[in-house]
């Protein structure tokens, strides 16, 4: 049984310890790997956030415990006593733009629309669409914060058009905001589970109006008016239990391409869960009406019973195959390509740790490329008795980012993505993505390698490391510039020494996604920093700190943390940043971050 800290002199549950550790302590208390939070990270964050976590949260299926037994848990680990768990939505913001403010057309501008920017997944701003030059990066300063209530984790791509800013939180809440002055156009209440994927702006056939698409962690893809906030649907795209959208949906030619992942892997720590069946999948829907229009799973054999774990419980297989992010449109293929995740239990079927390319108009895989084989992991593997691992464990190196689609100079199209085992693959798309060459940027790991995302400019492709070390914080990161046409390494730059040694979520890994601008680089760190570097020689352009509090618009009190999954839009002259990642190693936070050349 985990001992009770000093921290714990408040009056709490009798069981709250003994509760932790039947059920919790086998991963948060023997994980090194940075999956599984340990207890002093996690009794940083308030009790109304653990609670949060554990009923609709990331551990929600994970966490089979009575409401009692989780208030208990919640009232341990933070060390303060907790009320009832409260079920109601986020309160209304304050900062309200004033009433009648007009709107323009969301898509005629300046914008940053859907994870990567453009349907090609290529995280390069044109100048025209920045409005910031490499010259005046260091010259940016805050013009307004933003703060999210009930969140200690802010992951969604800030998504910005039309003067509009759109993002999802951890709360469920999506906002729409002013990005001149952080105020509030509307907020729309999504789901208890959270919005973690960005929403794509498209046109209303049906009217003159725009929408905003985008899915949550229950699986379900929502259509939201995006002058007004109103709902226009919503659809569930998978019903096992643990599945979920990460990734943006891509709109293309009036339908919506949904990649779905799963949070399986968490439940198979216990051994007497059933693991596994969840299989990712795309869904095709119709942009106007939410009908489904296809379904492709990537894994194709539906699961079946395998084998009986230690424990005596059924396991089941194929499984895994998760899309974390969003699909990469091929216009001229008339294709689309997903990168898929691990795979969850044995047998090894279909395509995980692959690029599959999706035939968008009938749904059929046209072809898959495996990139590699052998890789079985879910967070049994990292529990201390291993039971719910499946045999031949792997190393857990999904791909977690985008495929780009990028055409050469000379005109040839390639394939770039990156990888957790530490790998940029360049493939041909030509040849049903046979493999053109392999450059290693990182070493890989279960929090390793290469996790959110690469951006694309001309020849070069820009790829930060995560490479997490939880018992050494100045390991892991850097910043490497490679010429796509031979794999050359260009330049590559190390993570400096990170300034927050010694403080919890400390690291110098670099997981999140890169964003481009012409001659600058952008990269956020674990460590809080957001960096620019020079696209030419990788010289440190500008250095922000975020790990600190900020006075935000709409009074919510606000701090920044770690930078993981999205990386910063920069729009019409203003750069916006997410900071804030209390999870998987990071520093809690909860802040949306608008900056401007000079502050104007």
């Amino acid at each position: 049984m985990v001992a009770l800290g000093a921290g714990a002199a408040f009056a709490q549950s009798p069981d709250g310890a003994a509760v932790y550790a039947r059920h919790c302590a086998r991963c948060h208390e023997t994980d090194k790997t940075g999956w599984a939070a340990r207890r002093d990270a996690l009794g940083k964050l308030p009790p109304d956030a653990i609670l949060a976590q554990l009923h609709t949260g990331i551990m929600a299926l994970m966490a089979t415990l009575t409401d009692e037994e989780k208030r208990a848990v919640a009232s341990y680990i933070s060390g303060k006593p907790v009320e009832a768990f409260r079920t109601a939505a986020p309160p209304e913001p304050e900062g309200l733009c004033p009433a009648g403010s007009k709107a323009s057309d969301l898509l005629s501008g300046p914008r940053w629309n859907g994870w990567g920017g453009d349907i090609s997944n290529s995280r390069f701003q044109p100048a025209d669409m920045a409005g910031i030059s490499a010259g005046q990066v260091s010259r940016l300063k805050l013009k307004w914060a933003f703060g999210f209530p009930l969140a200690s984790v802010v992951w969604s791509q800030p998504v910005v058009s039309g003067g509009r800013v759109f993002v999802g939180s951890q709360n469920g809440a999506v906002y729409s905001l002013d990005a001149k002055s952080g105020c509030t156009y509307w907020t729309y209440q999504a789901s208890p589970a959270g919005v973690r994927s960005a929403v794509t702006i498209g046109p209303r056939s049906a009217s003159n109006g725009f929408a905003v698409y985008f899915g949550d962690l229950e699986a379900r893809v929502h259509a939201v008016d995006a002058i007004t906030g109103q709902a226009l649907w919503k659809v569930k795209v998978d019903e096992h239990p643990l599945a979920r959208v990460t990734g943006a949906v891509q709109l293309y030619e009036g339908r919506l391409y949904v990649p779905v992942a799963s949070f399986e892997e968490g439940p198979a720590a216990d051994p007497k869960y059933e693991c596994c069946t969840f299989r990712g999948s795309l869904v095709a829907l119709d942009a106007q009406t939410g009908k489904q229009i296809w379904k492709t799973y990537v894994i194709p054999a539906a699961p079946r019973r395998t084998r009986k774990n230690a424990s005596g419980t059924q396991l089941w297989g194929p499984s895994g195959g998760g899309i974390w992010s969003a699909p990469t449109i091929d216009r001229k293929r008339r294709l689309i390509y997903v990168a898929t995740g691990d795979h969850y239990s044995d047998p090894e079927e279909g395509f995980g740790d692959s690029v599959v390319a999706i035939e968008m108009d009938s749904g059929k895989i046209a072809w898959g490329r495996k990139l590699l084989e052998g890789d079985r992991w879910n967070l049994g593997c990292i529990a201390g008795d291993k039971v719910g691992c499946p045999k031949g464990e792997g190393p857990d190196f999904d791909f977690g980012s985008s495929a780009i689609l990028h055409t050469l100079s000379g005109g040839r199209e390639v394939l770039l993505a990156g990888q957790k085992s530490g790998v940029l693959h360049i493939l041909d798309p030509d040849q049903r993505g046979a493999v053109i060459r392999q450059v290693r940027v990182g070493k890989g790991g279960i929090i390793g390698g290469i996790e959110w995302g690469t951006a694309a400019d001309n020849d070069k492709i820009y790829v930060a490391v995560s490479d997490l070390d939880r018992t050494n914080p100045e390991a892991g990161g850097g910043l490497t510039a490679i010429q796509i046409a031979t794999g050359e390494k260009v330049w590559h730059v190390p993570a400096p020494k990170p300034p927050c040694l010694g403080q919890q979520g400390c690291s110098a890994a670099q997981p999140s996604a890169v964003t481009l601008i012409p001659g600058v680089v952008f990269s956020g760190s674990l460590d809080g920093h957001l960096r620019a570097y020079a696209t030419a020689d990788g010289k440190l352009l500008w250095d922000l700190d975020t790990r600190k509090p900020f006075s935000t618009v709409n009074n919510v009190p606000g701090a920044g943390g770690s930078m993981n999954g999205a990386g910063p839009a920069v729009v019409d002259g203003m750069l916006f940043l997410n900071s804030g990642y209390g999870f998987l190693g990071g520093a809690a936070g909860n802040v949306l971050l608008a900056f401007s050349v000079d502050g104007r």
